[in-house]
């Protein structure tokens, strides 16, 4: 039951910043997965900062923090996000 739209809406965003290392290696290995995300720089973008504070309720622990569907992921936690990936339906997107 997935929306034509669905790779233009990701259910998955990457809060990161431009320095993190585990950031960019986690949406490569995205990218590689073909997964659809978005990527939120939190030092560039004010507005993406205040989004993810009110996610975490403002408990700051370093980046990547990604939130699948809802579900949040603190660190590149492969097996957590591939876990999460799976219960929520997500699927790679035709190339």
């Amino acid at each position: 039951m997935s929306s034509p739209d669905q790779p233009t809406n990701p259910k998955i965003t990457i809060y990161r910043t431009s320095w993190c290392a585990f950031c960019h290696t986690e949406m490569q290995w995205l990218d590689k997965l073909g997964i659809p995300y978005v990527a939120k720089d939190i030092e560039a973008d004010e507005e993406a900062n205040k989004e993810l504070m009110d996610k975490i309720n403002g408990d700051f622990r370093g980046v990547p923090v990604t939130d699948i569907a809802g579900d949040i992921v603190l660190g590149f936690d492969r097996p957590k996000i591939q876990d999460a990936i799976k219960a929520h339906g997500i699927q790679p997107t035709a190339a």
